[in-house]
């Protein structure tokens, strides 16, 4: 699962698109049913959004500070960049992608899994060839 779908967890943002799609996954990994795996940029990148997020006004940065940390709650296991950054890179030259969402791709193929995004530009460019699955489609 990429931060687009984690962000949706989050009550400032529960007007979003696909908020119940996303609590969905959060249900059935409290269920047990699945496994939620990140990177380690996972984190800087829900930071970022909830940072800007109190930039525009959208809330205060002690709201911000209480999202960040019932997120930290969950405690979702977090892997390495360094385990991942190698193919990353040649998922993001071969497809051209960032190398921050290749990240999150490189992450689902280590693990034979399937990355869940929100992100449907990115879904629609990798669908074909990596495990990728944009959150609207299912």
């Amino acid at each position: 699962m990429d931060a687009s779908v984690a962000v949706k967890w989050i009550p400032l943002f529960s007007s979003e698109p696909l908020v119940s799609e996303a609590k969905r996954y959060l249900e059935r990994r409290s269920a047990g049913e699945i496994a939620l795996v990140v990177p380690d940029l996972f984190w800087p990148e829900v930071t970022g959004v909830l940072c800007r997020a109190a930039r525009r006004g959208v809330c205060k940065l002690d709201e911000a500070e209480r999202a960040l940390v019932a997120l930290q709650g969950l405690h979702l296991p977090t892997l390495s960049s360094p385990t991942i950054v190698n193919p990353a890179l040649g998922i993001a030259f071969k497809y051209g992608r960032s190398i921050y969402d290749s990240m999150y791709v490189a992450l689902a193929v280590r693990l034979h899994s399937q990355l869940i995004t929100a992100d449907e530009k990115l879904a629609n460019a990798l669908l074909a060839h990596l495990p990728v699955i944009w959150l609207g489609s299912l």
